[in-house]
């Protein structure tokens, strides 16, 4: 039995962690609608984008693909892959695609995309400083609330502190919220989650037509 409130919390922490571990290893994909806020203090406006996201994990790492279909309510196409290390970014309207690559970054990269998306606990704990804020319920589940504040120094001048909420069972992020040092956030939230249920064949791959300009960073 706990005796003080710190030692409750902490216990509850641990379980919390445990969880995402054991979740770690059953997960294999999930994809989700998703409601992209980005919020600039210094005009007070947001910019909102609307699409779909996958994720698979397999051995060897993490593959993402976010397809963007809305910006701000317009129709605004835009795809953005992560593969193997390797981040492609795709823009129809233009008809240019960027490639970059993670290089050394990429374990700080994939910390990003796991973020309650089939990363485990010890993987959290390695990268975040981790605080349970609670519980809540959402869509119908009940999530944990976790502040994360960035281990290493480059993290922490992008962004001074995380908060998930996160289904332990399952390892999967209903929301999200990124805090910069300017006073900037970007909110993510995610609906109509789909857990380990096959992907569509061609979701990690684009096919950009003849003529696209392709810009390597």
């Amino acid at each position: 039995m706990a005796q003080d409130g710190t030692a409750a919390s902490n216990a509850d922490l641990q379980k919390v962690i445990g969880e995402l571990n054991a979740a770690a290893v059953k997960f294999s994909s999930a994809q989700a609608d998703f409601t992209w806020d980005q919020f600039t203090a210094v005009v007070q406006e947001h910019e909102t984008q609307t699409g779909t996201i996958y994720f698979e994990r397999k051995t060897g790492g993490t593959r993402m693909a976010a397809y963007l279909k809305q910006d701000n309510g317009k129709d605004a196409p835009k795809t953005v892959l992560y593969d193997h290390g390797e981040v492609n970014f795709y823009e129809p309207t233009i008809k240019q695609l960027t490639t970059m690559k993670a290089g050394a970054n990429r374990g700080q990269f994939e910390s990003f995309l796991t973020l309650g998306f089939g990363g485990s606990g010890k993987d959290l704990e390695a990268n975040w400083k981790v605080t349970l804020l609670g519980s809540e319920t959402m869509d119908g589940v009940t999530v944990a609330k976790l502040d994360l504040v960035p281990k290493e120094q480059k993290v922490l001048d992008m962004f001074t502190h995380v908060t998930i909420w996160v289904e332990p069972s399952r390892g999967i992020s209903h929301k999200q919220i990124f805090y910069q040092p300017s006073g900037d956030m970007r909110t993510a939230t995610y609906k109509n989650i789909r857990y380990n249920t096959p992907l569509p064949a061609d979701v990690f791959k684009i096919n950009p037509p003849p003529g696209t300009n392709h810009v390597v960073k």
